[in-house]
């Protein structure tokens, strides 16, 4: 499905002061792009993590109990993001954001339907946003985070393969440079923070971040 991007808006941008300019922007985008949200875990997903260094929590237990957490991030989403469609179905977020009203997918349906992904804490939304956009086949992932991008110790790196994905520490979850790896998807790191950015990308193709390309690219 030719969607414009997927984007997976990270939890940690819920702990500054920068969502609700965020998600104004992404309200104004959908209007003139095909969007697909998907939510981070945030301090949801954080409580899971408690209650499993607490408890001991079989994986598949707290690999669900994660997918809901994104689930309930989606709801604060959705109450920042009013003109944009709440769903548990893919296919109905994907017809929607074609026809020009932004999706947010709460996610916990489909993934524990189809159960694509290993359960275990290197799985995060990260790699959970690159399966449905390969799922549905978007070329475009975008990583909404609280940081400019991926780091080495010369700055951000602008641009990097799969590969080198599966090299680097920190950033992103352990397991996206296989779920992209996997797919034709290329992915951007951008902070989310910085919302012109994310309109330069879909308008330009380029912004500041991190572009992670295509496996499939040369």
């Amino acid at each position: 499905m030719n969607l414009d991007a997927v984007l997976k808006v990270g939890g940690s941008l819920s702990r500054g002061n920068g969502l609700n300019t965020l998600c104004e922007e992404i309200n104004r985008l959908g209007k003139e792009r095909s969007l697909l949200v998907i939510p981070g875990g945030g301090d949801f997903a954080d409580q899971v993590r408690k209650a499993d260094r607490r408890y001991h929590l079989e994986q598949t237990a707290a690999h669900n109990m994660a997918l809901l957490a994104m689930d309930q991030y989606g709801y604060v989403l959705h109450h920042l993001m009013r003109d944009c469609r709440l769903t548990h179905d893919l296919d109905i977020a994907c017809t929607k954001a074609m026809s020009g009203e932004t999706s947010i997918l709460l996610p916990a349906t489909i993934m524990m339907r189809e159960d694509p992904l290993p359960h275990s804490w290197h799985v995060t939304s990260d790699s959970i946003a690159a399966w449905i956009a390969a799922r549905i086949g978007c070329a475009r992932l975008i990583l909404l985070k609280d940081v400019d991008g991926l780091l080495n110790p010369n700055g951000i790196i602008a641009e990097m393969t799969c590969a080198q994905l599966k090299e680097h520490s920190g950033g992103v979850d352990e397991y996206l440079s296989r779920a992209l790896g996997e797919s034709s998807v290329e992915a951007w790191i951008v902070n989310g923070m910085q919302p012109g950015r994310l309109t330069e990308l879909l308008r330009t193709g380029h912004t500041m971040g991190t572009h992670i390309r295509a496996s499939s690219s040369p």
